[in-house]
């Protein structure tokens, strides 16, 4: 524990050393530090490498217990509060939907547009990965499939979820709504083209949990997939006890990393989640631009080129991937790469989880306060209130606090593979030989967020 407060307080020496940069959308002003970016990146790349030289020396695995219980709720006030907040968060849905089709088709005056893209898919993201998901209890498709089943007298289900689909839907979910309709189109500034697809996606869910029951929300909701992986990193939990009371637990933020993923569509998946918000960072850099806009000219294909871009990323992304688990197979002398794919996995969530929250937390908090402004607005006579919650984030402290994010999620993740190849292999030589190749792909990684969060406003 001592190697990583040292290599927590090498990060944040990164950090306030940081060169000459301006951060991602916000401000539109640049400040300048003392040292040039170049140093900046070389610096918390050496910090993920030197935390992985100490974890290998020390050849031991991370502890990764829980905490005693802080504090309990009865059985009665957890069953009241978990109905309260499932019929209050469907209450709201059922409003953004009627916002998103009957009220102004302007994404800037709709508050269907921050509730569905900000508050929901973002703001329930950062929970997740603060205290754990809570989508069982959000998750307005399972509270209209309970009440389905209610008055069947049944818990409904048709059919046995097929074992081979796996994970797949979940999947083709994600990339499809996040990688491509948040990122790619017009839709999350559209009302009424995000109601329909609320609708549209409440259908689908709906009619799956009639037909294969409880785990069709499990493994087919993206929702559900998303926020239960960003909760593997959270350092509060809380859980359901024998007597259905609630603890509130504390964890290390690796401790859910070191369990394995049940199948390679859930691999996939994870796979999904880091590549998604670097595509997100990367298409405001100007290389993305050029690439863009030179394909566009040569391919005659218009907005579709992106897309491609997207999916040939993807690929790229998952063959990396499947390319370092093979080192690590055969550094570690085991030629097990589908047990190796699988057990890895998990280790790289706390990137994804860390840019994730650097990415957006203060587009969360802005478009928050717009969504409460623009909810109040439609119960008085006149003009929304102005409710900022972004006021005290300057752009230096933005910036900062994306680097200290990022470098602190590529150490976690470097502990949490650390962990994994010590269980994996029979003596510490080979666990190091086996983190090898995970270290560098880390490194590498590390630098390339760093670079993409300040390519949109950088210069030199």
């Amino acid at each position: 524990m001592f190697r990583l407060r040292s290599a927590l307080l090498s990060a944040l020496c990164v950090l306030l050393t940081s060169g000459v940069v301006s951060a991602h959308e916000v401000g539109g002003s640049r400040f300048e530090a003392p040292l040039p970016l170049t140093l900046l990146f070389a610096g918390a790349g050496v910090t993920v490498a030197v935390t992985a030289l100490w974890l290998s020396i020390s050849a031991h695995e991370p502890s990764s217990h829980r905490t005693t219980h802080l504090t309990a709720l009865s059985a009665d006030l957890t069953h009241r509060l978990t109905l309260a907040v499932r019929v209050g968060f469907l209450s709201l849905l059922a409003l953004t939907v009627f916002w998103g089709l009957f009220g102004k088709q302007a994404g800037a005056e709709n508050p269907a547009t921050f509730f569905s893209w900000w508050v929901w898919l973002k703001g329930v993201a950062i929970v997740s990965l603060l205290v754990g998901s809570p989508w069982r209890t959000l998750s307005p498709w399972r509270t209209l499939y309970r009440g389905l089943s209610r008055l069947e007298g049944r818990s409904l289900q048709l059919s046995t979820y097929p074992a081979w689909l796996g994970h797949w839907p979940a999947v083709s979910g994600f990339l499809l709504v996040v990688g491509i309709f948040e990122n790619l189109t017009a839709i999350p500034r559209d009302p009424q083209a995000t109601a329909t697809f609320i609708l549209g996606y409440a259908l689908v869910m709906v009619v799956g949990g009639v037909y294969y029951g409880e785990t069709w929300f499990e493994r087919a909701d993206f929702f559900a997939v998303l926020y239960r992986l960003f909760g593997r990193v959270a350092p509060i939990r809380f859980s359901r006890a024998s007597d259905r009371t609630a603890r509130i637990e504390l964890r290390r933020p690796w401790a859910g990393c070191l369990e394995s993923a049940s199948d390679l569509s859930l691999t996939a998946f994870i796979i999904a989640t880091v590549y998604t918000v670097s595509f997100d960072g990367f298409t405001s850099t100007p290389e993305f631009q050029s690439l863009s806009t030179e394909l566009r000219s040569s391919l005659t294909l218009g907005g579709s080129v992106d897309i491609l871009l997207f999916i040939f990323g993807f690929l790229g992304f998952l063959t990396s991937y499947a390319l370092i688990v093979l080192l690590v197979t055969q550094a570690g002398n085991r030629n097990e790469w589908h047990e190796a794919a699988l057990v890895f996995a998990p280790t790289i969530l706390p990137i994804a989880v860390a840019y994730e929250l650097a990415h957006v937390y203060p587009f969360v908090l802005d478009n928050t306060g717009q969504f409460v402004a623009l909810a109040l607005a439609g119960f008085t006579t006149g003009p929304a209130p102005l409710i900022s919650l972004t006021d005290w984030l300057s752009l230096p402290l933005f910036w900062g606090s994306q680097v200290l994010l990022i470098v602190v999620g590529h150490v976690v993740a470097v502990v949490a593979a650390h962990g994994v190849a010590i269980r994996r292999y029979e003596t510490p030589a080979l666990a190091r030989r086996a983190h090898v190749p995970l270290v560098a792909l880390m490194v590498g990684y590390t630098v390339l967020s760093l670079w993409i969060i300040s390519r949109p406003v950088v210069t030199g």
